[in-house]
Parts: structure tokens; sequence; C-alpha cells
């Protein structure tokens, strides 16, 4: 479990020689660390203002000179949670709840869901936050960047809720290893090594220098029959070819197979009010024998930075993306009315083919406009994304006893076959041009405004049988422009405030790469968004404490809903608001003692949205969006109780979630328990033990409408061993 600061970043440098080069958009390189009060700074104590983030803008700003709520998630601080993979290194994000489902990922924040928050790898947008961000572990990334509210004059369509940005780990100027071995509950087993080294050259001058991380993982799940097996590869070169030019070539790949994965624990009947499980069903998997869910990516990257003078920088990041991901699943149970045994259904057979194609060219100048201090990026983005779905279903049901049941193999299930059937494919290209600017009106006081415009070209082929409503061809072109206005005003020393104005624009229903012939024939335009947010940012005591504090308001309007005069076709006429405030504290009293907490508070709702009940259109408004809650809390804290010696304790707190658009069913708040000790055995080893979920508590991290739970994991315990030197 992980927190930072709303407007803040946890990030202490672990390094001589910090990020050198761009992990997706601007040079990440962050500020030296500057505390009054202490003598280090260390993850879940105060947080540094002064980090330089990429994710919020391309003008290298600090997190003090950024107009927004940016949170960032340092290697070190994933190593003291023990966040296990990416979705886990996102608890600690203010707001933030998340649970991944298989063939579904479901990312709350600021009240908006799925495609409205935007989901990146080192700055590249895949515009699915769905199958593609499917969580993996965090052995290859080096942080995670946040940054609340929209950010499509730097990314583009989608992300009006906020923008996630996974960074992975690149070759740096140095040399140094690290490894890592964990066993724990349920057969988990994994081994990570990284090495960084200088091949040739000096520092400087012309030099080179290879980083590579690897990891294999495997274990069982905590389900019967349910068991995963992952790797990961993270190969980069960098090279300074002169003092002023250098690249980077980075490439990653990634393979999982989890086999008879965990789609969710059937509900009790009545499905009314609170949603309950029969606890002794809790381990019992309902899926098929050789169920089965695999996926493959693939990452390359080639990024160029060329200092041109003393104000002019130039960087160009030419980048490919290839993912398959494969799925046989029997995805649906419910009780028979008297709760006496369980109905099975759902078999789905479906394989996504993802490739993406693109290049982005960043030039920042730092002058003047007129007397006054004036930085500029100018941005021009290249992409081409294709994405080829194959997907198989069939009728069929089987009815078990809910304890003591068999299960079929897959492909015995009458209409399943071994073979993929193309359904449809998806091609979007998008060319879109940027600029940012910050200008100090004065000492004091600056001015962030950033403009994008973007066109989309969105084409759909079907592979199936043709008719009026599923042609073999049809496409759409969009056209979005969105802005910031913000400032940033530093009124005395240790007292940082801001207010800004932001838009976005989004597909008006599912994402752009993942849409329905009904989407491109009745929604002809983009859904769009707007945010109005004012923060602060607060340091005393020595720096010895931080505080952030943000409050915010969110439009997005043209929802597609369903047509009240045709309830077979949709219309741009749903309207979507939240409303909320994030707090967090960051806090070392002690040299020895360190505590950092979080509250973030949303309420979010439909204004004007229709749902079809049966033959008729029933209104949702004021209804709260499925899967968001109310309220995410989080208090870490850390105790050296001796000199080699540290404990550690995590709470958060998750309220109840509706499961459906009508919230007629929910699924209750539930709050974990994490601690855990660690032992400095010398310089370079560090030995960790923890227990996830003390208290074994039975949660659900979500629902949907077809009226389950997707369980939580149950007390699990871990062991680790980490090497650094």
């Amino acid at each position: 479990m992980l927190a930072s600061c709303p407007v803040t970043a946890v990030y202490a440098a672990t390094s001589e020689h910090p990020p050198n080069a761009d992990q997706g958009v601007q040079a990440s390189t962050l500020a030296p660390i500057q505390v009054r009060g202490l003598q280090t700074r260390v993850a879940n104590g105060p947080v540094d203002f002064q980090a330089i983030t990429s994710t919020a803008s391309r003008l290298g700003l600090s997190i003090s000179e950024t107009p927004a709520t940016v949170t960032v998630i340092d290697r070190e601080t994933i190593e003291q949670r023990g966040a296990d993979n990416t979705q886990e290194m996102l608890r600690g994000v203010p707001g933030i709840s998340a649970s991944s489902p298989p063939g579904a990922v479901n990312v709350s924040y600021r009240g908006f869901t799925s495609g409205q928050v935007a989901v990146l790898y080192n700055g590249i947008n895949l515009q699915d936050t769905g199958q593609a961000t499917r969580p993996v572990d965090s052995w290859i990334y080096d942080r995670v960047e946040v940054m609340g509210g929209p950010s499509g004059f730097l990314y583009g369509a989608g992300a009006v809720g906020g923008t996630i940005n996974y960074i992975s780990k690149l070759a740096q100027r140095d040399d140094f290893y690290d490894a890592q071995l964990r066993v724990g509950s349920y057969g988990l087993r994994s081994v990570g090594i990284g090495l960084n080294r200088q091949l040739s050259g000096q520092e400087g001058g012309s030099a080179h220098y290879v980083r590579i991380d690897a990891l294999h993982r495997a274990g069982d799940g905590w389900v019967d029959r349910n068991s995963a097996r992952a790797n990961q590869v993270a190969l980069s070169l960098l090279s300074d070819f002169t003092p002023r030019l250098s690249h980077t070539l980075a490439y990653e790949y990634q393979t999982e197979v989890e086999r008879s994965p965990y789609f969710g624990t059937p509900v009790l009947n009545p499905k009314v009010g609170e949603l309950k499980i029969d606890r002794k069903t809790r381990y019992k998997n309902y899926n098929s024998r050789d169920a089965r869910y695999e996926q493959r990516v693939q990452w390359l990257r080639s990024i160029v930075d060329y200092t041109i003078s003393d104000a002019w920088k130039f960087q160009n990041t030419a980048y490919w993306y290839d993912a398959r991901r494969d799925f046989r699943n029997l995805e649906n149970y419910n009780y028979t009315p008297d709760n006496s045994a369980v109905i099975r259904s759902g078999p789905y057979l479906q394989r996504h083919e993802h490739q993406l194609y693109g290049n982005r060219m960043v030039a920042t100048y730092n002058g003047n406009l007129g007397q006054l201090k004036s930085d500029w990026a100018f941005a021009l983005d290249a992409s081409m994304s294709y994405r080829t779905n194959f997907p198989s279903s069939a009728t069929y049901e089987s009815i078990v006893d809910p304890y003591d049941f068999d299960v079929e193999d897959f492909f015995d299930i009458s209409g399943m076959y071994d073979s993929f059937q193309r359904d449809r494919r998806t091609r979007l290209r998008t060319l879109a041009v940027s600029a940012e600017n910050r200008t100090e009106l004065l000492s004091n006081l600056q001015l962030i405004t950033a403009l994008r415009y973007e066109r989309l070209k969105l084409d759909l082929n079907n592979y199936r049988t043709t008719s009026a409503t599923n042609p073999a061809h049809f496409g759409r072109s969009y056209s979005a422009t969105t802005g910031r206005v913000g400032l940033v005003w530093d009124p005395a020393p240790g007292v940082n405030l801001y207010a800004q104005y932001a838009t976005s624009a989004d597909a008006p229903a599912g994402g752009l790469t993942t849409t329905s012939y009904a989407n491109l024939n009745d929604n002809a335009k983009l859904s769009t968004g707007r945010q109005v947010e004012v923060g602060g940012r607060f340091s005393f005591w020595d720096d010895r404490v931080t505080v952030g504090l943000a409050a915010y308001e969110i439009q997005r309007k043209n929802v597609a809903t369903p047509d009240p005069q045709n309830p077979r076709t949709t219309v741009q006429a749903g309207k979507q608001s939240s409303r909320g405030v994030e707090l967090s504290v960051g806090m070392q009293p002690t040299s020895a003692l360190r505590l950092q907490a979080n509250l973030a508070y949303v309420d979010a709702q439909y204004d004007t949205f229709n749902q079809k009940v049966g033959n008729e259109i029933v209104s949702m408004a004021g209804k709260r969006p499925v899967n968001v809650p109310n309220v995410v809390a989080n208090l870490w804290v850390d105790y050296d109780f001796l000199p080699q010696w540290t404990a550690s304790a995590a709470v958060r707190h998750v309220s109840k979630v509706y499961g459906n658009v009508a919230n007629t069913y929910y699924v209750p708040a539930y709050t974990l328990l994490d601690v855990g000790v660690s032992y400095k055995l010398n310089s370079s080893l560090t030995l960790v033990g923890r227990v996830r979920n003390l208290t074994n508590e039975t949660y659900a991290v979500g629902t949907n409408s077809i009226s389950y739970y997707y369980a939580g994991a149950p007390r699990t315990y871990e062991l680790t061993l980490r090497a650094a030197f």
C-alpha cells in the first residue's frame, strides 16, 4: 500500500547520478533534495516539493511550480511499502481505487473510471485503460507519476479524471547492481536482477552505458486451481556521442500466463442492497478446468536528446508497441433463486492483437518575454494504432453444487472451438501539435498555460457478416482542442498556492480503440470535460512536516446515453460531474519515526443520464457511477526501533461502491491492515518480512452488473531479500 501527497511527490535520489534521459516525455532528472531540518529524506516522511516530474508538464517544472495535483511514487517508496505490482503502486495516490479482474482493469479517480482515466507508459498513451493496462510486476519500473484532472493538453483524447504514467528503469551514467528474492504464501516465488554498467568511454565525453533488469515470478493463486507465471526483461543502452548529444535505445519484453483465472465469487440472492457471499465459497473457482489468460507485450523506444544551446533543447522519441492477449474462460456465476446451486455460464474465447507506432518531437526554450522570464515547450505528435479482436461465445449453462463440484475442459463446451475468428479491426491515426508556456509575472507569481490541437481518424473494418447496421467498413474523423490556464503563487516561505482551469476530450462511450459500430454511427463528436482546481502545498517545522490540499470540480458533457425515442441507439445527451477534496500529510517528528497519511473525498454523480430498463428508458440523474468510492484514506508509519531494524504498518480504507448505475446494490466498505519488519544485514543486504491483510478481512475490491464479488486477497505472508551494491 502506498501514499503520497495529492499535490506533491515522494522522491529521494538513490544514486549520485539521477535519471539522465527522458523516460517518455521530457528529461526527468529530479532536483537535488534540500532539507533544512533533516539529514536525509526517506520514503513515508515529508515530501520534496522541489522534485521535478515529467508527467504534468514538458517544461521541466517542479511540483511547487505546477498548478495541478501531482503524485510521484518513486523506487525507494515502492520497495519500502512492498508494492507488488503496478496496480499496488497506485494505492498511495489519494483517491485512486483499482481492481483487475481478467479481461478488464477498473481504475477510479476523481469520480471517473475506465476510458476517462488515461494510463500511459513512459508518456505514451495506448488509448486503452482496459486489458492493455493489466497489472504486472513492479520490478522494471522506476516510478509512477499521477496527475489529477484533464491532461488533454499533453496526451490528447481521454483523461478527464486523471493521468497515470508508469516510467521504466533506464540506463544511467553509473555502475551498480541490485537483486531481489521473494517467497510467500500460496507458492509465491520470484527473483529479480538488475545491473547498470559503463561499456566504454568516460563520463563527460563519448561513453556508452547499458542497463538490464529481469524478473521471473511464479505462484499459485489463493483460489482453487489458480496459478500464474510471468517474465520481464528491460534492456536499455545510453550513448553519449558528444556533451550535447545522447541517444537511449530501450526494449521491454513481458509475458504472463494465468491458469484458471479467478473471475469472481457469486453473490447470494436477493441482489438488493449490500451484496453478500457465502464465506464457504470464498476460495472456490467456478472457471473451466483449463481456462487461461495469456499476454505478451513488447516495447521499443528510441530517444534522442540534443542540447542545441543554453536556451534550446530538443528531444525525439520514436516508439513501437506490440501486444497479444488470449482469453478462454467461463465468466459468469449466479445462484439459483433459492441459493441452493450455482449457475455457471458465459463461455468466451477472445484474442486481442494491438500495435502502436508513433513519434514525438519536443523542443524547449528558456528565455524571456519582454522583461519577463518565459519558458516554452513545443511538441509534434503522430501515431497510428491497430487493434484486432477475435471473439467467440456460446450459449451454455452448468448448474453445480456451490461447495463440491466438477468443471469441464473449456473446449468440451458445445460451440467452442480451438480457433480464433477475426471479428473487427480498428485503426486510429492521430496527429497533434501543442505548446506550453511558463511566464514569471512576478518573482513569486507564475502563469502556466498550454494548448493542444489534434486530429483523429478512426476506421473500423468488419470481417463478419455484413448488414446495414454492420457494414464492412465505417470511419469517423474527430478533432479536439484542449488546454490549461493556471497560476502558481508563493506568498511566503513554505507556502505555495495554485489555481487551474483545464479541459479535455474523450470518446463518448468506451475507448477510441475499443469502440463499436453503434458509437461510430450515432456519436458524431467527442465528449468534452473541464476542471477547476485550487490547492496549496505547505512546509513547516524545518521541513519536518509537509501538507498538501486540493479541491476540484469536474464536468463531462456529451456522454453517450440511450435515446428515449429509440432505445436501440444512443445520443450524446449525458452529463457527469464530480466535486472533491484531497488532503495529505507527511511527517518526520524524529529521526526514527516517519508518517504519511492522505484522505480523499469525492461526490460523483450522473447529472443527465438515461438507461434502458426492460423496454423503458429510466433517468439515472443523481446516481453515483459504478465502482466509485466516496472516501479513500491511507496511513503509513515506519519506526526505526533499533539501528538496523524498522517496523512498518499501513492502513487503507475504501468506502462502499455501487455495482449498477441505478445504485440498487453495492459492496460494503473495507479496511485493511498490513504490517512488516525489515533488518539491514549490512550496507548492501536487507531482509524484509510482511503480513498483508493481517485481520484476514473478507472484502470486495469491486463488482459489476453481473452481480458478483471480485474479492481481494486473504491474509498472506512473504519474505524478501534485497541486495544493492
